[in-house]
This record gives structure tokens, sequence and C-alpha cells, in this order.
């Protein structure tokens, strides 16, 4: 796991909290709207069934009431760019537990899991340390991470389902922000401009610095494609090949650096 080179960007956190909450109620939403029977489809996610994911969704917001009500660490043990390269580590684990949870009251669930978040982070301040599986985070970091966690189950329950699933502005962008950061963390310098428009514009990869004009290397996408290339749910040059990636310059080739996330 690379360290983290430069400090995150900052993040509203009313604006975080707000994106969480409004983005699990999109895939509520979506989720008791399905037929009974879309439930035991497959995903794109191994061995899940849609149920599955549904219910590692709900974990995934119920999380942060639960780490709220454990003892606070003693010390920050993960920052927040490290993060998107930790969680390869724990794959097996949360495949097991997902695979163990009772999704059976799905209504139930989520509506106990939105309930519980809201009470949990009404008075939590943002410096509070969470017990995180993967090392010791501040709350405000974590609920970035929770957006990722939701944009990017959002995505692979629209394409398990077909279901057309709204994406909060703010959770879609906090995702891309993170992931593309996280990208720059990963290869460090000013060689490549990666531009995800609206949200994010880094600069990585070690070579010659641009200080002015178009820059000789940039690869420019769309939110949703960057972050399906940044955790593995697409590839390069498929994404080239269908134009939903723009590379140009010598260096533009990002092949060797992605999956971001395991």
């Amino acid at each position: 796991m690379p360290p983290a080179k430069k400090r995150s960007r900052s993040y509203d956190s009313a604006k975080i909290r707000a994106a969480v909450l409004a983005q699990f109620g999109h895939v509520r939403d979506a989720v008791l709207a399905l037929p009974p029977a879309a439930l035991d489809g497959p995903t794109r996610l191994g061995g899940w069934t849609v149920r599955d994911l549904a219910g590692h969704i709900a974990w995934m917001v119920d999380s942060v009431p639960q780490l709220l009500a454990a003892p606070e660490p003693a010390k920050q043990e993960l920052p927040l760019l490290d993060w998107p390269f930790a969680t390869a580590a724990a794959a097996g684990r949360i495949d097991e537990h997902t695979r163990s949870l009772d999704s059976a009251d799905l209504a139930g669930l989520y509506e106990r899991t939105r309930e519980a978040y809201g009470q949990a982070v009404a008075g939590a301040a943002d410096s509070r340390l969470l017990p995180v599986s993967l090392g010791a985070m501040t709350l405000a970091d974590f609920l970035v991470t929770r957006t990722v966690e939701l944009v990017v189950h959002t995505d692979d329950l629209a394409a398990a389902t077909g279901a057309a699933i709204p994406y909060d502005r703010q959770a879609l962008a906090a995702c891309t922000r993170l992931l593309a950061d996280a990208l720059a963390a990963k290869a460090p310098g000013g060689a490549v401009e990666v531009r995800v428009p609206p949200y994010a514009v880094v600069q990585c990869v070690e070579g010659p610095r641009h200080t002015r004009g178009t820059p000789p290397n940039v690869v420019e996408t769309d939110p949703l494609t960057w972050i399906r290339l940044a955790t593995g749910r697409s590839g390069w040059a498929a994404e080239l090949d269908a134009a939903r990636v723009r590379a140009s310059g010598e260096r533009a080739d990002l092949a060797g650096l992605l999956p971001i996330m395991g």
C-alpha cells in the first residue's frame, strides 16, 4: 500500500453527511421497487446476488453508527488517501460477512439503517476517531469513503438490474475526487493531466511538468467511466475503444496504474 504523499483535499462535512444519506435513499428506492425474483439475480461481483449486494450496501452505511458506538481509538492510523489502497486486503473478509448478512427483510433493514445513521452522526464531531478494521480513521474521512462505497455499488446495482438509479451530485463528486487523488498519490508527478469534468483534475506520473497552455499528455473521461476504471469494473483498452476515454500524448497511458482499488 503506497503511503499518501500529500494531504487530502478538504471536503464539506455537512454536504458529505447529507450526500451519504441521499445516495442511500436512492439505492433504497431502487431496491424496494425491484420485483422479488430480481433479488435472486446475479451481479458482476463474483457470486453475489442482487440481494447480497443490497445487504452489503446497507452494511456499508450501518458501519457508521456501529463504529461510533465503539470505543474511540487512541490515534489515527489510516489517512484518507491511503484507504483506496487498503481495501483489497479486506476483500475476503468483506465477502464472507456479506454472504452471512440477514437480508430477508430489505425494507426493514434499510429503514433501520437510515434511522441509525441519522441519529449517530447528528451529534458526532468530524474529528471523532473510528476503529475501522483497516486502521483508525476520523469520522469525516470515513464518511467520504462511504460515498465511494455507495456510488460504486449503485453502479453495480444498476448494471445487475437495469434500474435507472440517480446519483447524488455531492456523493458522485466526492467519489470521483478521492479516486482521482489516489491516482495522483500512487503515481506522483506532473507529466500527465487527468481530467474528470466537472469534478476533478489531477496531475500524475513522473516526467516533465507542464506549466502553461495545453498539457502534452492529457486523459479525459466522465465520472462513471473513471470510477469503473479506478475500481476494476472496466478496462483501459475497452474504454479507449469505446471512446469513453480520450488520451493524448506519449505518456497518457494509465493501463499500468489501474485499478486503484482492488
